[in-house]
């Protein structure tokens, strides 16, 4: 888990996306740590030529697009060191010989001098983006670090020789400060985190500046390489400590060659079903009719804004503004918050068993539904039931349908209802804040939420407020793993493919849609029950995307119902988070049939078609 702080101006930091750290025990050979590596800094980062032909081209229109390639630069230069090694100044004497777990740096000569001038010079000439003092700032630390570094970045290794391994060779090259204050000025965990700019872009350079800073926490000026065999026991050089021990193990893996973890088989082609699965109308299919007794939700309690997502922008991050966001994902700001998933499920559990007038004891079923439950044993639902202070329950259990939680649930509940003939209770919850790591488009459009509906048998000779649902699974396997969790090529981080998802949303919701109107209009009228349905509150996947395909199947913009821009996507507790948002905001204010589509990770989807009645609805402020 990676999670955000509130530092004392009450902006939320994600110090993952200034400090990297990544998980070494998922790597099993150097190719893959390299594949990272290209990935996050170098395909990000131009080199030194690079930026200067920039400079050369006037192809900078101010002084921040300098600096950000600048920092990027460095970060590519210090990628080593910042994922795998702590930097250590030490006297030669002090340095254990035979030691496998301390290396030295190894450098071939490099001068970069000319590069700076010109650098320096372009950034003279281009005017202030923003703040010209902070922006000079920044350039006095890139600047200082650039000129003095000691490779070009290209040709440094990812393990660094041990100590008895460079003195093989008296020639190598490794660091030399020819002096070194063990107080030297540098910049503390806390400094970085608290550092607070008016302009979000200045915020993110500013902590990456520092953070560079402290990789030479040392008077660059004095700094040179030398042969070490020419070292004498009181000159002092940069001894790199692995980071964790799951970094020394990783280093022992490569050097020992050992066995690498077989390959999976490739999967199957993917064949379609003998025959369609129909659509389940509850109230040809059973006995008991559903009534939707309550909806209850918990909405992260803390704003995160697309400002808030560039005063954080990564080391890996390519450049994009707040607006652009925005008309990317439809997303305006999602909510975050500081609390346990377990404990805004149980939040918005209680919620609905309050406003349904339900006690524990009456509850015959619990369902979780979610893809974020870090809670194995006890399952989440098991949990929940205890913490409500049910004695016994007929079934409770977790559903990990991702972003079809809500269908998957709410079909499961009619069916329990069946057998229970009481209520059962449905909770959607999601903590996505803590599980993205510097995955932006990730970190774009996820938000953590709950949501709880109680179910409970319709009076003898009563309609039922569920009316419909279907469910569906798996596809491509492109498709099944388009969204995955942990993922350990993106460092177990969530890891979105945007073009795999937006194949398996345009086939289940055309699908859904040509189902709907196909299907015979519920109260016996003309048209199907497709035109039936007099408001639709989709997943909140993506606005952009889902108003695309849903206007692409021939559904017009205005019958859709979002309220992504303020929330994000809460995957499983989106649709009741937005049922909820519709009836505080007066979009509901009578009871409505609603069709509310899902569809997300695992190739998963479903629908319920429903009708709320918002005197049902728990309405928060």
């Amino acid at each position: 888990m990676k999670p955000f702080v509130v530092n004392r101006y009450g902006r939320i930091v994600f110090p993952f996306n200034f400090f990297p750290a990544l998980d070494f025990s998922v790597f099993q050979t150097l190719d893959q740590f390299a594949a990272v590596i290209k990935r996050d800094f170098e395909e990000k980062a131009p080199t030194e030529t690079d930026i200067v032909a920039r400079v050369d081209a006037r192809a900078y229109n101010g002084r921040y697009d300098l600096l950000r390639d600048l920092a990027l630069n460095l970060f590519w230069v210090n990628r080593y060191a910042l994922t795998m090694y702590e930097k250590r100044p030490m006297r030669w004497r002090d340095v254990a010989r035979q030691r496998d777990d301390l290396f030295l740096p190894i450098f071939k000569p490099w001068e970069g001098g000319e590069l700076a001038t010109a650098i320096e010079a372009g950034y003279r000439g281009l005017p202030p983006t923003w703040d010209e003092g902070t922006e000079d700032k920044v350039s006095r630390i890139l600047l200082d670090v650039f000129r003095h570094k000691k490779g070009a970045g290209a040709e440094l290794p990812a393990i660094k020789p041990t100590v008895s391994e460079i003195l093989s060779n008296p020639q190598n090259l490794t660091y030399h400060l020819l002096a070194y204050d063990a107080d030297y000025p540098g910049y503390g965990y806390d400094d970085i985190i608290e550092y607070a700019h008016p302009v979000p872009e200045l915020e993110a350079l500013m902590r990456q500046a520092m953070v560079l800073h402290n990789q030479y926490r040392w008077d660059r000026s004095k700094t040179r390489v030398i042969e070490v065999g020419k070292l004498h026991d009181d000159d002092f050089v940069v001894v790199f400590y692995p980071r964790n021990d799951d970094v020394v193990q990783f280093i022992r893996r490569v050097k020992g060659g050992r066995r690498v973890q077989a390959r999976r088989p490739a999967p199957a082609p993917a064949m379609p079903p003998v025959t369609p699965y129909p659509a389940i109308d509850v109230r040809r299919r059973f006995a008991v009719m559903p009534r939707v007794e309550a909806l209850a939700v918990y909405a992260g309690e803390l704003v995160c804004t697309n400002d808030d997502l560039i005063r954080n922008t990564a080391y890996c991050w390519s450049p994009m503004t707040a607006k652009e966001i925005e008309e990317k994902t439809g997303i305006v700001e999602r909510r975050y918050t500081e609390l346990d998933l377990d404990h805004i499920a149980l939040i918005a559990a209680q919620r609905a068993l309050a406003k349904a007038g339900r006690r524990p004891e009456e509850i015959g079923a619990v369902l979780f539904c979610s893809c974020t439950s870090a809670k194995m044993m006890p399952s989440l639902a098991t949990w929940l039931s205890g913490q409500l202070g049910m004695l016994q329950t007929h079934v409770s259990c977790d559903l990990v349908a991702a972003c079809a939680g809500l269908p998957y649930g709410l079909s499961e509940a009619v069916r329990l209802l069946q057998e229970v003939e009481r209520p059962v209770l449905v909770v959607c919850g999601e903590r996505f804040s803590d599980k993205i790591g510097t995955v932006r488009t990730s970190r774009m459009i996820f938000g953590d939420g709950a949501a709880a509906l109680v179910v409970g048998p319709a009076p003898a000779g009563a309609l039922p407020d569920i009316e419909w649902f279907q469910t569906y699974a798996s596809g491509p396997m492109s498709e099944v793993d388009s969204i995955i969790w942990p993922n350990p090529e993106f460092d177990n981080n969530i890891t979105v493919y945007g073009p795999e998802v937006k194949a398996l949303v345009k086939r289940y919701l055309s699908q859904m849609i040509a189902e709907l109107g196909a299907l015979p209009h519920p109260d016996g009228g003309a048209g199907s029950l497709l035109d039936a349905i007099e408001l639709i509150v989709p997943h909140q996947a993506n606005k952009t995307m889902v108003l695309h395909y849903a206007t692409a199947a021939g559904v017009p913009a205005e019958r859709l119902y979002f309220n992504i821009e303020k929330v994000g996507n809460t995957s499983s507790a989106s649709i009741p988070l937005a049922i909820h948002d519709a009836v505080r905001e007066g979009v509901i204010d009578r009871p409505v049939r609603v069709f509310a589509p899902g569809f997300g990770a695992g190739a998963v989807g479903g629908y319920v078609v429903m009708r709320v009645d918002p005197a049902k609805v728990a309405v928060e402020n």
